[in-house]
């Protein structure tokens, strides 16, 4: 019982931090929105998509590496020949990425930015700061150091919530708000690189495990660039057919439906390191149970979650950015909202594969969705404009999520998906629909209304999962405990 109190101790410490950036994310969308030109706004997205495309191809799946090679590891020396062997590799590719577009500024500016070289060249510099940057995120995931890592991405959410809205409140409109990127991540680097370094010391790698770091790595490399495809090339399919501006109605109601996102990534930090060390003991049965109540747990708030999000999306994104891109966006949420409950089972299910090292067959997967996805947005977007990619979005994740299971359930790796389906799913679908009316019948618009109708549906929600036995009181008793 420890073990799982210890656990769910850093799952929540994670899921609360996760929750206020996810707030903070709604606190700078209106202030985005409400002051800079929706072209500026739709080209502030791009850069930010572009900063989220980089590392996921230049770090060569690294970052993957040290968490799965390290987590186990106690001598000093070979935390150090490992972590550093990482960062020169790192230096190396980030390095040379963020100099290519540093060069190439003004003709990336032209097709991708609106023309902005100057902010293209700020977003080299940030590219490769947000490189090393996860990098050494990943380094206090990798030792579990939980408290550590939260108050740090704390830290870096409040700077750029304050960094990016207070230059752009002070009028310098979409240069402010890269510089407040830059400032961020420079100020983060600093401070993580010192931290590390009093706990480690230096050591200049020899680069030992080197080829056995990219074999186990440089497989993700496809999986992460087509997951990016999946995830953000929209926005420059939609800014080629139909401009900047689209890209700013597009974002906020993506926003909005991502929040679901922010359930799975305490399960997405925890997991790999945790899972790791059982793995290694050979210790299976510990695996599954762990796998089992992550994925209960992020059902039972994901679901819930969808059904308000899609009913409450144009009264929210009204008061969260413009009346104008509420009526654009709107119908965005609900196709996002249930894209991110996919991608959040697919991202807990999909451990079992980087526990066995077959970084190959999710490669495969998200190259196949990428290829749906940009085929679909070509196709549909200039038909169906925003909406369109939407709906590309969910038919790209329905599929990697339904290969993943089939591939697990067909190679008997998951009695847990059956158990999770058969024990847990019906209520908590039941209690979700048992919301719909009541969400109907108050048809909340202001900020107070819509609170107190997501309290009530909140209560309902919550009694009837006890009620239809979803949650038992062991497990009642067990999260008493633990606030």
């Amino acid at each position: 019982m420890h073990g799982y109190q210890q656990f769910a101790r850093r799952i929540g410490l994670i899921g609360i931090t996760n929750l206020l950036i996810g707030l903070s994310g709604l606190i700078l969308l209106p202030i985005l929105t409400k002051t800079l030109p929706i072209e500026e706004y739709g080209t502030y997205v791009q850069i930010t998509v572009t900063i989220g495309l980089v590392p996921g191809v230049v770090m060569l799946g690294l970052s993957y590496t040290m968490v799965r090679f390290l987590a186990a590891t106690k001598s000093r020396e070979e935390i150090q020949e490992g972590y550093y062997s990482i960062v020169g590799i790192t230096i190396l590719t980030a390095g040379l990425a963020s100099a290519t577009l540093f060069i190439l500024a003004e003709p990336l500016g032209t097709a991708l930015f609106d023309g902005r070289t100057a902010v293209t060249r700020i977003l080299a510099l940030a590219v490769f700061l947000e490189c090393m940057n996860l990098l050494q995120f990943n380094y206090f995931r990798t030792f579990q150091q939980i408290k550590k890592y939260s108050s740090l991405l704390f830290f870096k959410t409040c700077l750029q919530l304050i960094m990016v809205g207070g230059l752009v409140l002070a009028g310098y409109g979409i240069f402010g708000a890269v510089m407040g990127l830059l400032i961020t991540d420079l100020t983060l680097f600093l401070i993580m690189g010192a931290l590390i370094i009093s706990e480690i010391g230096f050591a200049v790698p020899k680069f030992i495990h080197i080829r056995e770091y990219l074999s186990f790595g440089f497989p993700t490399v496809p999986g992460n660039l087509s997951s990016w495809v999946v995830n953000s090339s929209d926005r420059y399919v939609i800014a080629l057919f139909l401009g900047t501006a689209y890209v700013g109605y597009y974002a906020p109601g993506y926003t909005l439906g991502n929040i679901i996102g922010m359930f799975v990534a305490p399960f997405s930090f925890i997991l790999p390191a945790v899972l790791s060390k059982y793995y290694d003991e050979n210790n299976l049965q510990e695996v599954q149970n762990i796998l089992q109540y992550s994925l209960k747990y992020f059902l039972m708030l994901a679901v819930p979650s969808f059904v308000g999000l899609s009913i409450l999306s144009k009264p929210l994104l009204a008061i969260l950015s413009t009346p104008e891109i509420a009526a654009n966006s709107y119908l965005i949420t609900p196709f996002i909202a249930l894209s991110a409950l996919f991608f959040g089972v697919y991202a807990i299910i999909f451990q079992i594969l980087i526990l066995e090292k077959n970084t190959r067959i999710t490669a495969m997967v998200w190259i196949i969705a990428a290829v749906i996805n940009f085929g679909l947005n070509l196709v549909v977007i200039p038909y169906l404009g925003i909406l369109g990619a939407a709906i590309t979005t969910l038919i790209s994740f329905i599929f990697a999520l339904g290969f993943i299971a089939y591939y697990l359930m067909d190679k008997s790796k998951t009695p847990l998906l059956y158990n999770i389906v058969s024990r847990a799913i019906f209520p908590i679908i039941l209690a979700s629909i048992s919301m719909i009316p009541v969400l109907v019948a108050f048809n909340p618009v202001g900020i107070l209304s819509i609170l107190i109708t997501v309290a009530l549906c909140a209560a309902i929600y919550f009694v009837l999962i006890y009620a239809l036995k979803g949650v038992t009181k062991e497990e009642i008793y067990f999260f008493k405990n633990f606030v």
